[in-house]
């Protein structure tokens, strides 16, 4: 399968929430949560590449939405 750069880039998203979680003294389950959204969003985008029909695969790209929408409200939570 072509790798897409919605792929790509969720990747590079997970990998970078990971190593700012290294970083993050304290604060453990606010860390947990970031890290579990930021993640989970790849996840789901990677998913949809072998969902069931075109109604499954907008689905699961909804979710990784809001995934995202999640990990953005985590995060101000940290600034």
């Amino acid at each position: 399968m072509a790798e897409s750069k919605l792929r790509t880039l969720s990747m590079q998203f997970a990998v970078d929430a990971i190593k700012f979680c290294e970083t993050v003294s304290g604060h453990r389950a606010l860390v947990n949560q970031f890290e579990r959204s930021a993640t989970s969003i790849g996840a789901y985008i990677h998913e949809a590449n072998y969902a069931h029909g075109r109604a499954d695969f907008v689905a699961k790209l909804q979710i990784a939405l809001k995934e995202c929408y999640e990990t953005e409200y985590w995060l101000e939570l940290f600034t």
